[in-house]
């Protein structure tokens, strides 16, 4: 156990649940030794019925030995059902101690794996280890034991067994050999799988009305079919192995047999000996066509395993110490910001750097493509820079833990991305399961929707704020759930304010009720974000900027920009040449000043 505990930053969650387990471990092997040990009861059984009690005649002797017997094959029963159950409950701890943090790893920092993928993964390390595989490991260390016995009965017999088994090891190591790539390619192709079928029946809607059903199910198929031919390759693979181990079992046990009944004839062993030296070299090899059996769920168990201690390596910053910090006032520092996603040429930002000071908005234009959603994620924290830094009242965003800096902000992304559950549940952000006592989690989230001018509107729903959504929101319409979702964003009362396209779904009310929203957190004190394309929502906003590829062309007073943009392009919003990467946007000064 100890190579397999991860020694890298961020990995001290899955070396200290291991850890947790060792008693179990230890356990489980003391009980598979005495298991062990009382596997030799039918063998000792067998040379006290043959050699004494048939030569004798003594019943009473036979009596005895078989109550012995018998009870010696309970305790064996009855450990083995313990060291069983030792690891069910060490697969159980493990379970409760990790399957929260791979969760918060997946969620807190994008990792490469999704949510599914990742606890799939973890159940395949907890069927490892509470399932027959770790307890085939427990029982191959006693294989030299009963090779001992096997040599007590007659040298002749320990050395066939010794031969058996050495070939067998043989075989099962080439088992290895030869089945683990295409174990590795199996779970690959798998996972892939199961990641295709996740995202089209993400989309099933989509796929429907735009008559893509048969094409997806081909795709599909066609991914299944990649990983099923690689998960039966590996397992003809190990069956070939798996027959050919069998087979030289059955003849190592006819073989003893013949050996053993050639050496009583010969008087050189005794009559009980024969079946003993059967059964003895059947127990010595037994481990390894076990462990032959179970060896695709142990390689998949610590390859998971190894996935795992990659995730916590590469998400270490999730968990570690923290100094708590003041409370922020909304002051945002945007500063040299630079996002690039993985396998594109473009960074879809370049070096964004701007300031808001509590009590300000900002309204971010450009077209389609210029990184206003990215910027916007970012500043969310929804997306983690791979250059720059954002800062909330000069820390930087890492230098909260997440859900702590999510309490200061409020995000409503451009999919209002509503969950099943009630409304008042989405809007108070299901804050009573992480111990919100209930009437505050109620109080707040009225007070949210009534901010975001959304209050009349789900009272008029069938249950109001009770009323249950399906996943992603179904039940509402598409402004419905963008006033929801802004609601959402308002709940208890942020600092700092992101709205990317907050109207793109809403009527005249809706639009007015939004308004009155970013007004009313701005005077409070709230930074408040918005990327828009409608102008309507910029009516507001104090500063304005504007992007394109990635980078921020224009950025001042709202209406300075916009006489900017008139007189550059003849009509606003058009888009003009970005600056070159290390050239510093135009900063427009004030030219007009505008009542608020």
């Amino acid at each position: 156990m100890k190579h397999l505990l991860p020694g890298k930053p961020g990995t001290e969650p899955l070396a200290e649940a291991l850890r947790a387990c060792r008693p179990h471990f230890v356990w489980a092997a003391v009980f598979s030794a005495f298991v062990n040990l009382l596997y030799l009861t039918p063998t000792l059984y067998m040379l006290q019925v043959y050699d004494r009690v048939v030569p004798t005649g003594g019943l009473m002797t036979l009596v005895l030995v078989t109550v012995v017997a018998v009870f010696a094959l309970a305790a064996l029963a009855a450990l083995d059902w313990l060291r069983g159950r030792l690891m069910l409950r060490a697969g159980l701890r493990l379970d409760r101690m990790l399957s929260g943090k791979v969760l918060g790893r997946v969620v807190d920092l994008q990792a490469r794996l999704p949510n599914t993928q990742a606890l799939r993964e973890f159940d395949h390390v907890r069927g490892a280890i509470s399932g027959q595989g770790m307890l085939a490991l427990f029982d191959a260390p006693w294989t030299p034991i009963y090779l001992l016995c096997c040599f007590l009965l007659h040298p002749a017999i320990g050395l066939l067994t010794l031969v058996g088994a050495g070939v067998l090891f043989g075989l099962a190591w080439l088992n290895e050999r030869d089945t683990r790539p295409r174990l590795k390619q199996a779970m690959q192709s798998q996972n892939s799988a199961y990641a295709a079928q996740e995202a089209v029946a993400g989309q099933a809607e989509v796929v429907r009305a735009l008559g893509m059903r048969q094409s997806s199910i081909a795709r599909q198929l066609e991914q299944r079919g990649r990983a099923t031919a690689a998960q039966a390759d590996a397992q003809l693979a190990g069956g070939r192995y798996s027959g050919a181990i069998k087979f030289l079992r059955l003849v190592l046990q006819s073989a003893a047999l013949g050996l053993a009944a050639w050496l009583a004839v010969n008087n050189e062993i005794s009559v009980g000996a024969i079946i003993a030296s059967s059964v003895l070299l059947s127990r010595a090899v037994a481990p390894i066509e076990m462990l032959v059996g179970v060896w695709p769920g142990l390689v998949q168990g610590v390859t998971s395993w190894n996935t795992l201690t990659e995730l916590f390596a590469s998400t270490a910053a999730v968990e570690r110490e923290r100094t708590r910090l003041p409370d922020p006032a909304g002051r945002l520092q945007v500063e040299a910001v630079t996002v690039r996603f993985p396998d594109t040429e473009q960074p879809q930002l370049r070096g964004v750097s701007f300031s808001l000071t509590p009590g300000q908005t900002l309204g971010v234009v450009g077209p389609s493509g210029s990184g206003k959603t990215t910027l916007a994620r970012v500043i969310a924290g929804a997306l983690t820079p791979q250059a720059g830094a954002v800062r909330l009242d000069g820390a930087e965003y890492k230098a909260r833990e997440g859900d702590e800096l999510a309490r200061w902000i409020g995000y409503l992304p451009q999919v209002p991305s509503l969950f099943a559950g009630s409304i008042k549940e989405n809007i108070s952000r299901f804050s009573t399961a992480a111990g919100v006592d209930q009437e505050t989690a109620d109080r707040t989230a009225v007070a949210a929707a009534v901010a975001a001018g959304a209050h009349e509107m789900i009272l008029r729903l069938p249950q109001g704020y009770d009323t249950v959504l399906g996943p992603f929101g179904q039940g509402l319409s598409a402004g419905q759930a963008q006033r929801v979702a802004l609601a959402r964003a308002l709940y208890n009362d942020p600092v700092l304010l992101v709205l990317d396209e907050p109207n793109s779904h809403l009527d005249q009310e809706g639009e007015a009720a939004l308004m009155q929203a970013i007004v009313g957190a701005a005077a409070r004190g709230a930074a408040v974000v918005v990327i828009a394309h409608r102008a309507g929502v910029l009516a507001r906003v104090d500063r304005l900027l504007m992007m394109q590829d990635g980078a921020i062309r224009l950025e001042g007073p709202r209406d300075a920009v916009l006489e900017k943009m008139r007189a550059t392009s003849g009509r606003p919003g058009a888009p003009t040449a970005a600056p070159e990467p290390g050239q510093a946007p135009q900063r427009v000064a004030s030219t007009t000043r505008r009542a608020r």
